[in-house]
């Protein structure tokens, strides 16, 4: 048995009256990622960990923004096709850690939802996801509430 790791980052501009999804639930909040899809920075930054340490390339690779059936598309369905290149490769989920970065809203209370939603998705126990929210203490677009980004590392063993 061996063992990989892959890493993901993610980031999207925040705008008013966009919906802000975050591990597959939306979030009460006045301001949405921009992007292609829901624009959930934290499946993305998962969805691009778990393919890189499988070596299968990354989420732009799969999901390409130029294809049209990819608008608005939720992301737990990235989660869910990650999660069959993975079984035909013979990978299994060990462990994810993962950093969500925002000034507003919270997220520590939303964590036991979005670890059910991500777990669900990769159909995986909840524990074997873990969460983290830190904020940019005001600094850039991200302490000025202009952005939200994820920073993700999965550990894979092979079967």
């Amino acid at each position: 048995m061996s063992t990989r790791c892959g890493i993901g980052y993610d980031l999207h501009r925040l705008e008013q009256g966009r919906k802000l999804i975050v591990g597959g639930i939306e979030l009460p909040f006045e301001k949405g990622p921009m992007g292609h899809s829901d624009g959930d920075v934290l499946a993305h930054a998962l969805c691009d960990a778990l393919l890189g340490a499988a070596g299968l390339g990354d989420i732009g690779t799969h999901f390409p923004d130029t294809d049209p059936k990819w608008k608005g598309a939720n992301s737990m369905r990235f989660l869910e096709h990650a999660k069959k290149l993975l079984d035909e490769k013979r990978f299994a989920i060990e462990h994810v850690d993962a950093v969500v970065i925002t000034e507003k809203p919270k997220l520590g209370p939303h964590f036991p939802k979005m670890r059910e939603a991500l777990a669900k998705a990769l159909g995986v126990g909840a524990e074997k996801i873990h969460l983290k929210a830190k904020t940019n203490e005001g600094v850039d677009a991200i302490g000025r509430g202009e952005a939200i980004a994820a920073h993700v590392v999965a550990t894979l063993t092979s079967r």
